[in-house]
């Protein structure tokens, strides 16, 4: 009996002391945050998504709070709510923010391509990157199995038919599921564009031809019907500078596979884009 209240008494006696000193350390060792950067945090949305170019919230706070000029339009998640609210708290003018969607260039669906082999691995996109390219026959393609979708804090992005489709009306533009695809067929794009590219494949026209049925073959027919010359056939895939395109779709009408599409994006509500 007096050996249990022994190790009781220890225990008890060790985890006050443990208390005491970290309780110690969290005073000594504490870093100061000043009232700017908690009220600029406070307006950020919270996502900690990197699209600002800052790691997470907390580090774009502490860079708007530091006087250092930076922007107050960066967070793309939270739009022109949050750069109001942010330029409100730094007695600065109201900059707009150029709102992000994110797009899938490809439209490599089971309609339209078809798998190399049968792959019976972990489910997930990265993992079977590392297995000859991916399970497709186009090893440019999306993989199908669902890292974006993983990692989509707004539920916006769903698989179907092997493909991913992207919600545009549930997007913010926070980028994580562009850095989530291995084969980096989903891009964050200005959300006033209405052309797409639905392909990523850069072989040869006879040979996206055997993979794709609707693969770009870099005909260059988009890059000759163009009024605005805002597309080029770069590396045999067709390449939109959307500085000069004026949306016109003719492109669209011209391309041959199909792969170039139009849809819109503008909006609070955005309009679904289907590329199957």
């Amino acid at each position: 009996m007096g050996s249990i209240f022994f190790a009781v008494f220890s225990v008890t006696v060790l985890g006050v002391l443990c208390s005491i000193m970290l309780a110690a350390a969290s005073k000594v060792m504490a870093v100061e945050v000043d009232d700017m950067t908690v009220r600029l945090r406070e307006c950020l949305p919270g996502a900690n998504c990197g699209a600002c170019g800052f790691a997470g919230c907390d580090g774009y706070a502490a860079a708007l709070a530091s006087g250092g000029g930076t922007a107050t339009n960066l967070c793309i998640p939270g739009g022109d709510p949050v750069s109001r609210q942010l330029g409100e708290a730094l007695g600065v003018g109201f900059v707009d923010v150029v709102e992000q969607v994110a797009i899938v260039h490809c439209c490599g669906h089971s309609g339209n391509t078809s798998a190399k082999m049968e792959y019976q691995g972990v489910a997930s996109c990265a993992a079977v990157k590392q297995l000859y390219g991916g399970r497709g026959a186009c090893s440019y393609g999306c993989m199908g199995f669902g890292d974006c979708a993983a990692v989509c804090p707004n539920g916006a992005i769903c698989m179907e038919d092997g493909l991913a489709r992207i919600n545009t009306r549930l997007c913010t533009g926070c980028g994580l599921c562009a850095r989530a695809c291995p084969n980096r067929v989903i891009r964050t794009s200005a959300d006033s564009i209405t052309t797409v590219i639905t392909c990523c494949n850069l072989e040869k026209g006879a040979a996206i031809r055997k993979k794709c049925a609707n693969g770009c073959i870099g005909c260059k027919k988009c890059e000759r019907e163009c009024p605005s010359q805002a597309i080029s056939v770069t590396d045999n895939l067709a390449r939109i500078d959307y500085e000069k395109c004026s949306g016109c779709g003719r492109c669209a009408e011209v391309c041959t596979t199909k792969c170039i599409r139009l849809a819109s994006f503008a909006g609070i509500f955005r309009n679904v884009i289907d590329v199957g």
